[in-house]
């Protein structure tokens, strides 16, 4: 790719008229360069079995040839047609409910042999029908593909087969790793393993969703494989990759491994839905775009994002414009709107596109249009900017899937999962102006990073363990929370003292945990503090003034309140930077802070605010001389950085609320939207729910 891509979804089988010459007028009008087509419509291309009809493919696609637009053209595999279910109904998802209905999108079994004779030959019929179109840029595989709670006897089997050739027939081993001892649920032949569906044993549910992950990356391995056979060299193969969801795109995805998923892939692709108007914060395009970023160490895509959404999500005038490139300041090379115009019928009509359900032009079409003259203008100072982050944050399928199995204490903060642990360390990350990428578990290259977070890791092989360990010795400074080196890769609890492996890292063991009812935290008050620890704790002491209105220096009671879990830890060596403020876990320390080899260790023993986590993190930054001018300003007002094709350094400064927002422009240099440019420490305004781009 050459040049910015900015897109819609669009779906001429939906129109209610002909209106394809009119649409494709107004997509020219707006710098639209590129739309997605063909996913979700399997039932008009195959209408009957055998029966191929591509001729709302073609057409569209004849269009955009004679228009210049690009087309990116998806497989329609994750939405069976009614004579699929018809005919074959052990198509049909099996999930722990039972066969699921006809109906719905994404309700067939990925795994099941009928299934996949049917998608190969959709995929290698539409690939014939649109492998001459030189307007084709790249192919989507399916749509936000996940395994479905897929359970059916064939994947039953499927698993039984998985774990024999995983324990190689060794059952003692099996039972032994598993605890299948506990309430008589001993294997003794391999023909007797039940159904996993039923299961208490948390380890074997957790083997088996991972089970199931597999096969979300086999079934885009495979969809790769004949696509590829079509492709040309110049052609991309993506995935819109989806996140966990809580009204919104929020967390790391339980029911796929990104990671190993993205093998199928030539580029990285996402979709990203966040909330708007007041609540628009950024923090979900930040999130999401980082992670798509680090799933291929490079630019990713923005297949799917809001036009307007929900009804409470339409844009304020000049969110759009904002979001869009607040997308590209995290790396993404495309803005792809689902969808082009507003449905007028089914499940979606009140998902809003570009276009409202009159297909008038309209303020946000109006938007729309002024970002894509901007991106046409920019794309070559904006294209494929590279950013190189100091942090990293390591995330894990496993102990997600496990803390789901062994949640959290219900109380106050009932319903918080693992989730919401990664967003509170990367939501202060972003809040503090200090990018970040993620690793996964089988990262080996952590010496990029000078910081490693390392949220609730449950679940992990000694292997990961160790070398998070090593990372520290080499120089690394590592911050981990709760929850982490607590069980080994079947989620059996390692029978030694907590954390396993790590606490000579950390200096800090524990035996027991409890969940925090008024507990606070209080400064640690360690006579044997090295000069390291106590710096570091001045610091803290002095980035948590003026946090909070109720106190004239330092943090409020609620600033210092200890939340969902707490591990009453006891220093082995360590520094206690916080410990409990209450008269019965008051002995026992909250935060600690270790030197280990030539690094740094700090452990957090329970949720912080995320006022005290932003000190805790602002003066870390300070103790290892990584903070910079971006740490002068805080959300609101966010700041990141990253390198284009020219070598040269762009600054991105978004504002993301209403009031206008000042700061310092250190290097100076040209502001790509205005043109206008800025000396070395000019000051710099930005207007509410505005940006401003700087070229150094």
């Amino acid at each position: 790719m050459d040049r910015l891509l900015y897109g819609a979804a669009y779906y001429d089988e939906y129109m209610p008229y002909d209106r394809l010459d009119m649409d494709i007028a107004m997509m020219k009008r707006a710098g639209i360069n590129v739309i997605r087509i063909a996913e979700s419509t399997w039932s008009s291309e195959e209408p009957q079995e055998g029966v191929f009809d591509f001729s709302h493919v073609t057409r569209v696609l004849d269009a955009c040839e004679k228009e210049g637009i690009s087309v990116i053209v998806g497989t329609p595999t994750y939405a069976i047609p009614p004579w699929m279910a018809k005919a074959y109904p052990e198509v049909m998802v099996t999930d722990r409910s039972g066969r699921r209905p006809y109906g719905a999108r994404q309700i067939m079994d990925i795994t099941h042999p009928a299934y996949r004779f049917f998608a190969e030959r959709i995929i290698r019929k539409l690939m014939e029908a649109v492998q001459g179109y030189s307007c084709v840029i790249g192919f989507q595989l399916d749509n936000e593909t996940k395994h479905f709670g897929t359970c059916s006897e064939n994947v039953q089997r499927s698993f039984v087969r998985h774990m024999r050739e995983r324990y190689q027939d060794d059952l003692e081993r099996l039972n032994r790793d598993f605890g299948l001892n506990y309430w008589s649920n001993r294997i003794n032949s391999w023909e007797e393993f039940p159904s996993v569906v039923g299961t208490i044993n948390g380890s074997l549910g957790c083997a088996f969703e991972a089970f199931q992950r597999q096969q979300v990356t086999d079934f885009l391995l495979r969809q790769s494989e004949i696509v590829r056979e079509y492709c040309r060299p110049d052609q991309f193969i993506t995935h819109n990759f989806d996140f966990s969801w809580k009204g919104h795109s929020f967390g790391v995805q339980p029911d796929v491994d990104h990671f190993q998923a993205a093998k199928a892939l030539s580029v990285a692709g996402c979709d990203i839905y966040h909330p708007s108007q007041e609540k628009l914060t950024g923090k979900e395009i930040a999130f999401c775009g980082s992670l798509t970023r680090s799933l291929k160490k490079d630019n990713y895509l923005v297949i799917e994002t809001e036009a307007q959404g929900f009804p409470e999500w339409t844009p304020y005038e000049g969110q759009l414009f904002l979001q869009a490139f607040s997308h590209l300041a995290w790396g993404a090379d495309s803005v792809m709107y689902w969808h082009w115009h507003s449905i007028h019928n089914a499940c979606e009509t009140y998902w809003k596109g570009i276009l409202s359900h009159d297909f008038a032009e309209n303020a946000v079409y109006r938007e729309v249009c002024r970002i894509g003259a901007q991106f046409s203008r920019l794309s070559p100072h904006l294209i494929h900017q590279k950013k190189e982050n100091r942090a990293a944050i390591l995330v894990s399928n496993p102990s997600l899937t496990a803390l789901k199995w062994f949640p959290f204490p219900a109380g106050a903060e009932g319903g918080m999962d693992y989730n919401d642990v990664v967003r509170w360390i990367f939501d202060a990350l972003y809040e503090s102006n200090i990018g970040c990428d993620f690793v996964s578990p089988e990262e080996t290259e952590l010496s990029r990073y000078d910081v490693l977070f390392v949220p609730a890791l449950y679940s992990a092989e000694e292997a990961c363990l160790e070398r998070i360990r090593d990372f520290a010795a080499q120089g690394g400074t590592v911050v981990a929370t709760f929850k982490t080196a607590f069980t080994d890769e079947n989620v059996k609890v390692w029978p030694d003292e907590q954390p396993h492996l790590l606490k000579e890292c950390f200096g800090v063991l524990y035996h027991e945990f409890t969940a925090p009812v008024d507990v606070f935290l209080e400064e640690g008050k360690d006579s044997a503090a090295s000069a390291a620890g106590e710096a570091l704790r001045g610091l803290l002491a002095e980035a948590a003034c003026g946090l909070s209105a109720e106190a004239a220096c330092g943090l409020s009671a609620e600033d210092r309140r200890a939340r969902l879990f707490m591990e009453l830890l006891e220093p082995q060596g360590a520094q206690v930077l916080a410990s409990y403020d209450h008269y019965a876990w008051g002995k026992y320390a909250a935060v600690t802070r270790n030197s280990y080899g030539e690094g740094t260790c700090i452990y957090l023993g329970c949720m912080t605010s995320p006022a005290y986590l932003k000190a805790l993190i602002g003066a870390l930054w300070q103790e290892k001389g990584l903070a910079d001018w971006k740490q002068d300003y805080a959300f609101p007002l966010v700041i990141t950085e990253g390198t284009n094709q020219a070598g040269k350094r762009l600054t991105w400064y978004l504002n993301y609320s209403k009031e206008p927002r000042r700061c310092i422009c250190p290097a100076g240099g040209t502001e790509l939207l205005s043109g206008e440019s800025f000396a070395p420490g000019a000051e710099l305004a930005i207007g509410g729910w505005e940006l401003r781009i700087v070229e150094s």
